[in-house]
C-alpha cells in the first residue's frame, strides 16, 4: 500500500519577493513584478522587460567568497529549500539523512556563466576558464549542493523538461516517498535565463511579449491582448514529508499530494498538441491517482502562459476533463504577475497552490481585461477569490510536448 505525502514546508524566491510569504501576500494583493530588464542593456532587443529577482544576497545562502563557485540559478534554489527546510523545522537535522533526498527540476541550467565564459575565452585565451566552470554550469548543481547542504544521502538529480521540469521533480519526489525510498524530499525548480543570449533565443522564437511600454500589464493570460510570455526567474521549494512522519514530529501540514499524471504529445517541439490532448490527459492521470472525481476540484494554478497558442488548448483541455464542471473552477494563472520561470515555474506555482488549499484564498489572474471568446472559464480576474479548496491541480506543460499535473488535497 503507498504512504501518504504531505507538504511541511515551502520556499520561493521571486520578482515578487524573497521568501514565500512575501510572494503570497502580493500574488493575492494581484501586483506584477514585471519591469524593464536591468540585468543588461537590452535596448537592441524585441523584448526589453522580465520579471527580474532584485537585491538577491547571496551571502544568505554561502560565503561571499565562496558565492563564485555557483551560477545564479544554484543559488537561487539553495535559497529557496533554506527557507522551505526553515519553515518545515528540518534546516536542522531531525531526520535520517539516509531517508531525506532531493529532486529539483532546471529547464536550462547555468546560462549565465556559459555567456560569461563564453566571452572570457575570447578575449583572454581558454587558459582564463576558472576550475569552476563545469560544475557551476552543470543542471544537477543545483540538486547536488542542497543535498551536501543539508546532508541529504537519499534520491538525489534533477528533471529537464523545460516548462514541465519542476512538475517532474516533484512528481518523482513523491513517488519516492509513496515507494519507500525516503522519508522526506526537498523539491521544487531553479532557473536563471534573463541574460542576453536567453532573452535573444526567445525573441528570435517569437515567444515574448513585447509590451515594452507597459511592463505590469505584458503578461496577460487568456486575455485577448496577449501577444506572448514574460521571462520570469527565481526559485520555488517545497519539502514532501511522509505523513506518519511529519505527523510523530508535530510538523504543520499545507496539503496533501495525492496525484501526479504525465504524458506527451508527440507533436511539435513547441506547440502544443491540438485540441490540448496531452493535457487533457495528464490531468485525468493525476485524478485518478489522486482518486480524486473532477467535480470535487475546486481550483487549477494552469499553466497560463499569455501566448496566443497554449491558452486556448489548455482551456480547451481543462473543458474536456471537466466538461460541465469546468465553469465552476477557480482559475488562475501565476505567471501573469511572476512572468514565466521555465524549469522553476512549476515549483513556484504549486508553492501557490499549496497555500490557496491552506488559506482557502486563490490568487487573481491579471491584465484579463478583454475576454477572449477561446478562453472562456472562470480565470479569477482582477481580484484574489475566498473559498474552501478540496483539492486543486497545478498543470505545467512544456517544451517538446512534455505535460505533468500535480493534484493537492485539503488535509
Amino acid at each position: 500500500m503507498s504512504r501518504r505525502v504531505v507538504i511541511t514546508g515551502v520556499g520561493a524566491l521571486t520578482a515578487l519577493g524573497h521568501s514565500a510569504p512575501e510572494t503570497w501576500r502580493r500574488l493575492l494583493a494581484g501586483e506584477s513584478g514585471v519591469d524593464r530588464i536591468s540585468h543588461f542593456d537590452a535596448s537592441d532587443y524585441a523584448c526589453q522587460i522580465a520579471a527580474e529577482v532584485r537585491g538577491f544576497d547571496p551571502e544568505t545562502v554561502v560565503e561571499g567568497h565562496e558565492a563564485r563557485k555557483y551560477d545564479p540559478f544554484t543559488l537561487f534554489g539553495m535559497a529557496a529549500a533554506q527557507e522551505a527546510l526553515r519553515d518545515a523545522g528540518l534546516a536542522e537535522g531531525g531526520f535520517d539523512p539516509d531517508r531525506g533526498g532531493c529532486i529539483m527540476g532546471v529547464g536550462i541550467g547555468g546560462l549565465t556563466d556559459i555567456e560569461a565564459t563564453k566571452e572570457l575565452v575570447m578575449e583572454r585565451g581558454p587558459r582564463r576558464v576558472s576550475p569552476h566552470f563545469i560544475p557551476k554550469i552543470m543542471m544537477n548543481a543545483v540538486a547536488g549542493r542542497i543535498s551536501m547542504r543539508y546532508g541529504l544521502r537519499g534520491p538525489n538529480f534533477v528533471t529537464a523538461s523545460a516548462c514541465a521540469s519542476a512538475n517532474h521533480a516533484m512528481g518523482l519526489a513523491m513517488r519516492s516517498i509513496r515507494h519507500g525510498d525516503a522519508d522526506l524530499m526537498v523539491t521544487g525548480g531553479a532557473e536563471a535565463t534573463i541574460t542576453p543570449l536567453g532573452i535573444a533565443g526567445f525573441c528570435a522564437l517569437r515567444a515574448l511579449s513585447t509590451r515594452n511600454d507597459d511592463p505590469a500589464g505584458a503578461s496577460r493570460p487568456f486575455d485577448k491582448g496577449r501577444d506572448g510570455f514574460v521571462m520570469g526567474e527565481g526559485a520555488g521549494a517545497l519539502v514532501f514529508e511522509e505523513f506518519e512522519h511529519a505527523r510523530r514530529r508535530g510538523a504543520q501540514i499545507y496539503a496533501e499530494v495525492t496525484g501526479f499524471g504525465m504524458t506527451a504529445d508527440a507533436h511539435h517541439i513547441t506547440a502544443p498538441a491540438p485540441e490540448g490532448m496531452g493535457a487533457a490527459a495528464a490531468m485525468r492521470m493525476a485524478l485518478e491517482d489522486a482518486r480524486v472525481d473532477p467535480s470535487e476540484v475546486d481550483y487549477i494554478n494552469a499553466h497560463g502562459t499569455s501566448t496566443p497558442v497554449n491558452d486556448p488548448l489548455e482551456t480547451q483541455a481543462i473543458k474536456t476533463v471537466f466538461r460541465e464542471h469546468a465553469a465552476r473552477i477557480g482559475i488562475s494563472s501565476t505567471k501573469s504577475m511572476l512572468g514565466h520561470l521555465l524549469g522553476a515555474a512549476g515549483a513556484v506555482e504549486l508553492v501557490a497552490t499549496a497555500l490557496a488549499v491552506r488559506d482557502g484564498r486563490m490568487h487573481p489572474t491579471i491584465n484579463q481585461d478583454e475576454a477572449d471568446p477561446e478562453c472562456d472559464l472562470s480565470y479569477i480576474p482582477g481580484a484574489a477569490r475566498e473559498g474552501y479548496v478540496r483539492h486543486a491541480l497545478s498543470n505545467s506543460l512544456g517544451f517538446g510536448g512534455h505535460n505533468a499535473v500535480i493534484v493537492l488535497s485539503h488535509v
